[in-house]
């Protein structure tokens, strides 16, 4: 009996094949770049192959939808819209022989990721040594300074494929951006580490959410340290701007007032906004046409986006090199950013208490692939990178004097403001979805939405974050496109996030051509804000979108409404 079902089953997979084959054949006929998505499709349904491994057979699929690429598939990609960059290595990764990550033994020295303005005169100078190593060797050593570049560039283009499909494979504005940076960092410091014998070295952070670290620490004004694509206005003694708007921003505000807002920017991105880890990490991307997303966590939002914007040349169209995805990895000031990104992360993990190793299979099995300090080419996976002491490093303790700036609501009470905006004659308040083809945001808009809860007791609160999503944001992709949220305000004029209304901000940086016409939504955690504005027991809040550049002209928005995420 048992083996009558399975020749019937059979059958049927058969015919189905059979089937499906036609179509399939027909479409690459009109068309052979298309074929794939068809192909997508078929094995989704059938569930039964999942992918290539490096040997080139295929593996059964009993429902893993992770993330990994097609080592053959690398081609030309953009680095921004009008400019086509071909970051690809010499050689096909698909010649090379893999091997699986192993741990570092751990017997061996752990690293100390120290802040960059702490570091001393001997660690800059067996850092020099090796960059300047790094830097002489030729490109097709993956060790190389330029191959380490370009790296980011692959994984932030689209220049790989998934297998089996034309979707590209780019780790931002995902869930997989601080997973794959730690990766990357992992294996650049013990690169730079061996071509010097140390294997002690560990690459600084730069301590940008501290006010002594603000700026930018002065030894990277010096070869092989320094990179001509910056602005110049923002050398040290320069106070970084983590909400940075290159249109708009007062450059010539004092220090001390620009390191409060950056604290208090800090907390909101950090802490207020962030409780639950899709509003930090991304939104889940998975390996299917349903699993697409797009959709930044708050930190990369900024001060991720705004501090690479902050530190490009403002001579270059895209601020290259920190300012543009593609080339950012060639300033050396990259790794110290990241790796200050990378130390928050495990912050934000102690501060919310969140255990990512039972985290989803999906993100956890997702696999990268990486040269080691031996030039051996490594499959690693998100499941890997969860500890850094399993990786042999760790960050030194410093302080985190954001963590004590939650904004005061210094706004009017919730039932105040939202007579004053009754009465004000000025203001247009629309329904929380939109016409068709999306709102405008060439100015500010006031939308209405509704809470389906509201009075929530405190232990309801902690279980389910109440988030605020502004969805189908489709943004002109050649255009850096900044837009501030708040809630409940009053005034316009007055508003920047030292204030509590302040809900978020979303920053769009020019990069690429890979789903082009993929809209993107913003999430931002918002049940500390409400009780702090005293708006948790109304049944409907007032959200408006403030446009910090031009180019919201051509940026629209689907609707906004409130759900709530466990």
């Amino acid at each position: 009996m048992e083996a009558a079902k399975k020749w019937g089953f059979a059958a049927i997979t058969l015919v189905f094949i059979m089937f499906a084959a036609l179509p399939l054949t027909l479409l690459v006929l009109r068309d052979p770049t298309d074929s794939w998505k068809l192909t997508d499709t078929i094995l989704s349904l059938l569930r039964i192959i999942e992918s290539k491994d490096s040997s080139g057979s295929y593996k059964i699929d009993r429902g893993d939808l992770s993330v990994t690429l097609n080592l053959s598939s690398c081609h030309s990609s953009y680095g921004r819209p009008d400019l086509l960059v071909y970051c690809c290595p010499p050689k096909s990764l698909a010649e090379e022989p893999v091997i699986d990550f192993q741990f570092p033994d751990p017997s061996t020295p752990l690293r100390i990721r120290r802040p960059a303005h702490r570091v001393g005169r001997d660690f800059i100078a067996k850092y020099k040594k090796a960059l300047l190593i790094m830097k002489s060797l030729p490109y097709n050593d993956p060790r190389s300074f330029r191959r380490q570049a370009d790296m980011h560039c692959l994984f932030c283009t689209g220049a790989y494929d998934q297998p089996h499909s034309h979707r590209p494979v780019d780790i931002h504005q995902k869930w997989f951006f601080f997973p794959w940076h730690r990766m990357l960092l992992h294996f650049h410091e013990r690169i730079v580490g061996s071509l010097i014998g140390d294997d002690t070295f560990a690459l600084p952070f730069w301590n940008w959410d501290s006010p002594d670290g603000m700026a930018m620490p002065e030894w990277y004004m010096h070869s092989p340290f320094f990179d001509d694509q910056r602005d110049v206005s923002h050398f040290p003694p320069k106070v970084s701007d983590l909400n940075y708007n290159y249109e708009k921003t007062d450059e010539n505000m004092e220090n001390k007032e620009r390191m409060h807002l950056n604290l208090v920017f800090m907390y909101n991105q950090m802490v207020s906004a962030a409780k639950k880890p899709e509003l930090f990490m991304g939104c889940p991307y998975k390996n299917s046409e349903e699993g697409v997303c797009d959709g930044l966590g708050t930190l990369e939002n900024a001060p991720h986006n705004t501090m690479h914007t902050w530190v490009g040349s403002n001579f270059n169209v895209r601020r290259e090199d920190m300012g543009a995805f593609y080339s950012a990895a060639r300033d050396p000031s990259f790794y110290a950013h990241h790796s200050n990104l990378d130390r928050l992360w495990e912050v934000w993990t102690q501060i919310h208490k969140v255990d990512l190793q039972t985290f989803d299979s999906d993100w956890l099995n997702s696999s990268f692939y990486f040269h080691d300090e031996n030039s051996q080419l490594v499959r690693i996976k998100v499941r890997d990178v969860l500890d850094t002491t399993k990786l042999r490093y760790v960050y030194e303790e410093v302080d985190l004097p954001w963590l004590n700036t939650r904004p005061k609501p210094n706004s009017i009470p919730s039932k105040i403001a939202n007579h004053a905006l009754k009465i004000r004659e000025n203001i247009t308040i629309l329904s929380a979805e939109m016409r068709p083809g999306g709102q405008n945001l060439n100015s500010s808009i006031t939308v209405r939405v509704s809470r389906s809860k509201f009075n929530r007791r405190k232990v309801e609160k902690d279980v389910e974050e109440e988030v605020l999503v502004v969805h189908g944001i489709a943004v002109r992709i050649d255009e850096y496109v900044k837009f501030d949220v708040y809630i409940n305000v009053v005034n316009e004029s007055k508003m920047g996030p030292s204030f509590r209304e302040f809900a978020g901000t979303f920053v769009h940086i020019p990069h690429g051509k890979m789903d082009g016409d993929q809209k993107t939504n913003l999430k931002f955690g918002i049940s500390e804000l409400l009780e702090d504005l005293e708006a948790d027991r109304d049944e409907s809040i007032l959200v408006t979108l403030l446009p910090r550049t031009k180019s919201c002209t051509n940026t629209t928005i689907d609707g906004i409404r409130i759900e709530y995420m466990r």
